[in-house]
């Protein structure tokens, strides 16, 4: 073996940390909004206008991220999330985009509510080639990598939600006449598309009306008049938490007693079904991936309680018997997954990468059996649903998971 001389070891030893601290320099590689302490992450949330119910999730997502920096952020970097009110108004969307990329220099957009809403920014994000990641909507049009590849949804297909309920009322309910009220847009038409779809070669015969509602009407009573003349014995609202409460207050008022379907955006107890009436709402069917808080299966669930405790702590004005709040918490926890594993590369690039690259990925709170997968070239990750019923005081799950694809 031979040995360096003394004269060799010292040049060694100076030449070490040089290339040390090289190597850690090449390592890290940063996008706009990242530094060695920070990483800046923008949203836009609806916390006023039509769609304010929905403000929760951006509340709980805040809170989620505080967390994450009292236990020393990620790898060391401490999140700034700046959440930007839009009113669910398109043209607001654009203006706080703009200011969030282009002002504020966020690394990406994170968790922005509605269809209408990103379909405002997504020609812009892409052209920017900033991530527009977890979006909160699951219209078809948002899993298209090969045009729009920086644009990722968070939620299951909404042709896959709106099969399921399809294929539910052509297996159990062979006399049905079915009446569907739906948002005037991508979010809306999808859910329609997805019913058709479960319904098969019966949907012309068994969907005997339709009617569709502006966002910016001020009641949906019309339409309901309109549905319930039809015939119908069953109904499929697929709307926004507001209309979804109107539509509820207004079938039990007028005595209509339908098999009563709501998509997913009907299911939160405070933003929906305490301002319509719990006791109208008892027997809405609709459909998750994840075990509702209001369901007292879950109260000895280990998930469950480490969410409890999380909340008491962390959102403690936050209402523990809303859905939306998990729904919050688990979105914070994905984002810290993304960030996490990207490591010191906190490229625009590798952000994208990392969200698309998911196998066999399972979130806290997701119903078992649920995970999620994805690729570069299929960004829908939630493939696994399950049909619920709410009982008066809480969701309860009935069924087995259903798998699928969204068209």
């Amino acid at each position: 073996m031979k040995f360096f001389s003394a004269t060799a070891r010292a040049g060694l030893m100076l030449l070490i940390p040089v290339l040390g601290t090289a190597a850690t320099a090449a390592e890290k590689q940063y996008g706009p909004g990242v530094t060695d302490t920070e990483i800046k992450i923008g949203n836009i949330m609806a916390y006023s206008g039509p769609a304010s119910g929905y403000g929760t999730i951006g509340k709980a997502e805040a809170a989620y991220f505080a967390t994450i920096n009292d236990r020393g952020g990620i790898n060391g970097r401490k999140i700034n999330f700046i959440s930007r009110d839009d009113g669910y108004s398109p043209p607001k969307t654009v203006e706080v985009a703009r200011q969030l990329v282009e002002q504020e220099q966020v690394l990406l957009l994170f968790s922005n509510l509605g269809t209408p809403t990103n379909l405002a920014i997504r020609g812009y994000m892409n052209e920017r080639k900033v991530p527009q990641l977890s979006i909160i909507s699951g219209a078809d049009t948002f899993n298209d990598p090969e045009h729009f590849p920086w644009t990722a949804p968070a939620l299951a297909s909404y042709h896959l939600e709106g099969s399921i309920y399809g294929r539910y009322i052509s297996k159990n309910l062979p006399d049905a006449k079915i009446a569907v009220l739906y948002q005037n847009d991508d979010f809306g038409k999808d859910k329609l598309l997805g019913l058709r779809q479960g319904l098969g070669d019966k949907a012309d015969k068994l969907i005997v009306a339709t009617q569709s509602y502006e966002t910016t009407d001020p009641t949906v009573d019309s339409q309901i008049l309109s549905l319930r003349a039809s015939g119908a014995n069953v109904l499929f609202v697929a709307a926004l938490a507001k209309i979804h409460a109107q539509a509820i207050r207004k079938v039990y008022d007028i005595g209509w007693k339908p098999t009563y379907f709501v998509d997913l955006g009907g299911q939160s107890l405070k933003a929906v079904l305490q301002p319509a009436g719990v006791e109208k709402a008892v027997g809405l069917i609709s459909a998750t991936w994840n075990k509702s808080v209001t369901d007292p299966q879950w109260r000895d669930d280990p998930e469950y309680k480490e969410w409890l405790a999380w909340m008491k702590e962390y959102n403690p004005s936050g209402d523990i018997s809303d859905d939306l709040n998990a729904g919050g918490y688990q979105l914070g926890h994905f984002m810290a997954h993304v960030l996490e594993a990207c490591g010191n590369d906190l490229t625009r690039e590798n952000v994208m990468k990392q969200a698309a690259s998911l196998q066999g990925y399972r979130l806290p709170l997701f119903l078992p059996g649920v995970v999620m997968s994805n690729s570069p070239h299929d960004y829908e990750a939630i493939k696994q649903m399950q049909l619920t019923k709410f009982d008066g005081s809480a969701w309860k799950l009935f069924g087995e998971l259903i798998s699928g694809v969204s068209n």
